[in-house]
């Protein structure tokens, strides 16, 4: 390997390691005493609003969704899903497909920092990250019941609302905050419609719900290159997402293959 390639994958491989806090690898705490009975709490209260759908979350379940909502780090996804942003970015670099780079629904903006240091490891100066969310937290859900059980959870213990300053200055703390960045500040269906994208390369979609993922994909896909990807974050949870996702692609007719990055997000590459 060339010594500009070794360093650019040294590069790479810590900024996956940093945006995923993977390099300090403290233990986690078990749930406290406090948490399993906020977590009996709230299943009783599903069970009394939602019956038999209600879902059976564990202590242990709740503690891992409040661990996420405290300051730590930058992204949720698991390795497999950096690899994977990193992989169809590289291919489409690799491939010359035309497009800029979107991810829908950013949390602290892990995954677009990410993309934008792969944009910076190859010098590429003509391509930018959008990086697009409401940073008000999850809209509530109008038409799907799995999405409305999961917001009522997520409402109890915070709506993964991060500002957008905030993530701004995530992306300072890396030095990749630049003009190659952008934000669209707002709710799906009055952002990305009027986006100022012509062509799309990859587009991640991390909206969680029914209504957030199909509006993503409305004003998107459309823009999306011939070669390009999409990864939908939240196919495999039970949520709306995948709903929204197979309307869609029955409606447009897309026949490529989805391929699992692992149980939760899933992606494809378009063909025509």
């Amino acid at each position: 390997m060339a010594p500009v390639d070794d360093a650019r994958r040294l590069y790479l491989d810590l900024l996956k390691a940093a945006v995923r806090n993977s390099i300090y690898r403290d233990e986690v705490p078990r749930p406290s005493p406090r948490e399993r009975e906020f977590a009996e709490a709230l299943r009783a209260t599903l069970r009394e609003k939602y019956g038999a759908r209600a879902p059976d979350w564990s202590a242990e379940t709740l503690h891992a969704v409040l661990e996420a909502n405290r300051p730590v780090a930058h992204t949720l996804a698991e390795l497999a899903q950096v690899d994977n942003v990193l992989s169809c970015v590289e291919t489409v670099l690799a491939d010359d497909v035309p497009g800029d780079l979107i991810e829908t629904g950013v949390f602290r903006g892990g995954q677009t920092i990410l993309m934008r240091g792969i944009l910076k490891a190859y010098g590429v100066t003509d391509r930018r990250v959008f990086v697009a969310d409401s940073f008000q937290g999850l809209p509530a859900p109008k038409l799907n019941i799995d999405d409305a059980i999961a917001h009522d959870v997520l409402d109890s213990v915070a709506h993964f609302a991060i500002s957008a300053d905030r993530v701004r200055d995530n992306f300072r703390r890396y030095g990749l905050l630049d003009e190659q960045v952008c934000f669209l500040e707002g709710w799906f269906c009055d952002t990305l419609p009027h986006a100022p994208i012509s062509k799309i390369a990859v587009m991640r979609l991390d909206g969680d719900y029914y209504e957030s993922t199909r509006d993503a994909l409305t004003s998107l896909y459309g823009k999306l290159s011939v070669g390009g990807f999409a990864i939908i974050d939240d196919y495999g949870l039970p949520l709306g997402c995948r709903q929204a996702v197979d309307e869609f692609r029955a409606e447009q007719g897309i026949r490529e293959p989805l391929r699992a990055v692992d149980a939760q997000t899933v992606f494809w590459r378009r063909e025509q």
